[in-house]
């Protein structure tokens, strides 16, 4: 996708034409364009002119309401990304980009391995980034999706002003069914936050550009606390005595490994990390339940994505990966 950039008498003579039925009319989008022109300074006619363009899409709506984190357990959803392809696919993005991959590991402090993982699972490294504009997307979800219209109307806004300050035209951009956009699937306010121009010239572009897209994926887990060469997870064992309660927890770690170990909740590996924090974890096997500890940077990669099903698949990913990638840089070249 080609991106060019627009001056704004071109995009409000563009999208000023109002029809009928459209988001523009929408009985929620009357508040969003005062919102926008009372706090945000907009032209009012450009941002009723954008809704306009703005297309309800009933396949987003379905696609929501099924998301694999919510319907399938750890053995069907860890399937869908720790296929062999999924691993071949992560050692030819590495080796295609590794130098890009081992400045931005260097600078950043974010293993390769990792960013090539969430960029596998999130888009297949660049080839499935999605299809929706991301005005339909956010519209449609803003708007007509009561359970989480407040957070995705937030997100158009936050779209507004992304596309504003990069001077690009709004209804350029395609992304996911959530709006979610480019390599790494950024939301409209974690590209405002966290999206990096890495190469510097002018445009922050996470589509097209792999620079920006590695860089901005490494910024993310840097400004979430990911901590270099420290642990992501260990398989464990539970003991019957360790409390149900205690699994899962979603905030960030605080008890020891140690403190976990005494009370009947231990890694597998002698290589324990007992002084660091971690949460204790169950995941539903095919046969019986797996048992996991999640450190520091397990929680990171919550950050990315708030499923455990997802932080674990990552991991496990980037492992297999990284494995892979180093068999292959250790074999010799064919003759």
């Amino acid at each position: 996708m080609r991106y060019v950039i627009l001056s704004w008498a071109f995009l409000i003579s563009s999208v000023t034409t109002v029809m009928a039925g459209d988001f523009s009319e929408h009985p929620e989008a009357k508040a969003f364009v005062e919102r926008m022109v009372k706090e945000h300074k907009f032209e009012k006619g450009y941002v009723e002119g954008i809704l306009a363009q703005a297309e309800k899409k009933q396949a987003i709506l379905d696609a929501i309401a099924r998301p694999a984190e919510k319907t399938k357990p750890w053995y069907e959803y860890r399937e869908i990304f720790l296929k062999p392809a999924r691993v071949e696919g992560g050692v030819k993005f590495w080796q295609q980009h590794a130098n890009i991959l081992s400045r931005v590991e260097k600078e950043f402090g974010v293993p390769a391995e990792i960013i090539v993982a969430i960029i596998g699972v999130e888009t297949r490294y660049g080839n499935y980034m999605g299809s929706y504009r991301v005005v339909d997307a956010l519209t449609t979800l803003g708007f007509d999706y009561p359970k989480r219209g407040k957070f995705f109307s937030k997100q158009l806004e936050e779209f507004f002003l992304l596309t504003r300050e990069q001077q690009q035209d709004p209804l350029a951009f395609k992304g996911s069914y959530a709006g979610a956009m480019g390599y790494g699937q950024f939301i409209p306010s974690s590209y405002r936050s966290f999206a990096i121009d890495y190469d510097e010239d002018g445009f922050a572009d996470i589509w097209t550009n792999i620079s920006d897209a590695i860089a901005s994926v490494a910024n993310y887990f840097k400004a979430h606390g990911w901590q270099t060469g420290e642990p992501v997870a260990q398989k464990a064992t539970r003991k019957a005595q360790f409390p149900e309660r205690m699994f899962n927890d979603k905030s960030r770690p605080k008890t020891s490994a140690v403190e976990l170990g005494k009370l009947g909740f231990t890694p597998i590996s002698r290589k324990a990390i007992a002084d660091k924090p971690a949460v204790a974890l169950k995941y539903k096997g095919l046969d019986s339940d797996e048992y996991w500890l999640g450190y520091n940077n397990f929680y990171v990669i919550t950050r990315y994505n708030r499923s455990r099903l997802y932080a674990l698949a990552v991991y496990q990913l980037s492992e297999e990966i990284a494995t892979s990638y180093k068999k292959a840089s250790a074999a010799p070249a064919p003759l």
